[in-house]
């Protein structure tokens, strides 16, 4: 582009553009890529609830953020809210609390939860009593009271009475527990850590 200034002489402009190579831009994609893969696959995982084995902590529909660092340094402790490979059915995760670890003796009696003798407080379960499955039809058959065996955790949900949980299918190894649920991101009106 030319111009004239009042001198007569013409003046030219020139615009000159930087664009990044398109190698760095791509760069970037296949790293910011890579980084959610990382961390998706050893970091975090994203569950979605699709039942009300949980209730009234985790709702049907929630989707939970699960952390898993964590599992590589502490195993699963009382209280925990955690997923695990459910051995139900190949490629489904579940979602539950751990009641006793590897070593403890879990008894149920009078719809109430004992741990090495001990009534645990359950504000959790809403009053709901906790009742054996062991004769629901393609139940474990556990008998009560049940020593834990180690490197497994027992794990129930907090919705007693609509729960297939340890008391159905047994304890569940610490290898097949996926992450610890901390965090509950959808709906809105859900929102909340665990």
């Amino acid at each position: 582009m030319a111009r004239h200034l009042r001198g007569g002489e013409p003046v030219t402009w020139r615009v000159e553009r930087h664009v990044a190579p398109r190698f760095w831009i791509l760069g970037a994609v296949v790293l910011g890529l890579v980084g959610a893969f990382l961390l998706r696959t050893f970091v975090f995982g994203v569950y979605y609830v699709p039942s009300g084995s949980m209730l009234d902590t985790i709702h049907e529909g929630d989707l939970l953020l699960g952390e898993r660092v964590s599992l590589a340094f502490d195993d699963p402790n009382p209280g925990d809210i955690v997923t695990f490979d459910s051995p139900l059915e190949e490629g489904e995760t579940l979602v539950k609390r751990v009641i006793a670890v590897g070593g403890q003796t879990i008894d149920l009696r009078d719809g109430v939860v004992y741990v090495d003798g001990e009534a645990l407080d359950e504000p959790y379960v809403g009053g709901r009593p906790t009742e054996s499955l062991s004769d629901l039809a393609g139940s474990e058959g556990i008998t009560y009271p049940y020593v834990v065996p180690e490197g497994t955790v027992w794990v129930m949900g907090d919705n007693r009475t609509n729960s297939k949980d340890s008391r159905y299918f047994g304890p569940v190894s610490v290898d097949d527990v996926t992450s610890r649920a901390r965090f509950i991101y959808w709906p809105i009106w859900d929102v909340r850590a665990l």
